[in-house]
């Protein structure tokens, strides 16, 4: 990477004001001593203000994040997308390539698959996902990429793909032993709130996941926990992530 010119990489998203990537790439920076790059929030009310942060930013762009709510809509903007992101059908990172162009990938997939994995038992062969916007598009990804079956849970369900939270009978949870909160209910301030699932129909032969990583435990984990379930929250999925955002935007 050009590190005589300043770089500026960031993160696109929505009333982000607090931003895990900010923190974690500045730091990154600093231990790096890459004194000429920085990160900051690109915080847009609507993503037709998109093209003009990249015109501001001009050369001096690096890479771009994504977070809730564009990971989808930024798609429209981008000259290429890799084939993981393609198939994915959400963008969570951004590549300025040599020839100008802004390419798409999604390495929120490596995230989970590095995150969730070491957890998973024999026994653990289907999933449900809570939620179905950006994010549970990467994590159906990887679990269909690794042979788990599995169904997103909906408020209002579409497709055969989805059910709702009505249909998860006590039969529905001992058949579907991972569950994934994919969804944004249980985060920092409203940590009381948490998935309406039937949390006593969840035993120990449960893996329970969520991608929120503030609070450290949210509801739905300490929930699981108390039934004797294994949980796991996002913040090694960031951590993870973003360190392959940081590989993308290096690579020749």
């Amino acid at each position: 990477m050009g590190e005589r010119k300043n770089k500026v990489f960031g993160l696109l998203g929505k009333d982000i004001e607090y931003s895990f990537s900010r923190g974690y790439f500045t730091e990154k920076f600093e231990k790096l001593d890459l004194q000429k790059c920085k990160y900051v929030n690109f915080d847009l009310q609507k993503i037709e203000d998109f093209p003009a942060v990249i015109k501001q930013g001009g050369d001096s762009l690096g890479g771009i994040n994504v977070t809730i709510p564009y990971k989808e809509e930024v798609m429209k903007y981008l000259n290429k997308l890799d084939k993981t992101a393609k198939a994915i059908g959400a963008v969570n990172t951004i590549k300025f390539t040599k020839r100008g162009n802004l390419k798409g990938y999604n390495s929120d997939v490596v995230g989970f698959e590095k995150s969730i994995f070491p957890l998973i038992k024999k026994h653990h062969k289907r999933a449900l996902i809570l939620g179905t916007g950006g994010a549970s598009k990467a994590i159906a990804y990887a679990l269909k990429k690794n042979d788990i079956k599995f169904k997103f849970v909906s408020r209002n369900p579409n497709g055969k793909k989805e059910i709702s939270y009505q249909d998860l009978t006590e039969e529905v949870m001992g058949e579907y032993q991972i569950i994934i909160n994919s969804s944004p209910v249980g985060t920092s301030p409203n940590t009381e709130k948490c998935p309406d699932i039937p949390y006593q129909f969840i035993t120990e032969k449960h893996l329970l996941y969520d991608l929120i990583y503030n609070p450290e435990v949210t509801t739905f984990l300490a929930k699981g926990k108390v039934q004797g379930a294994t949980i796991k929250n996002g913040y090694e999925m960031l951590q993870l992530q973003a360190e392959e955002s940081w590989r993308i935007w290096n690579k020749a």
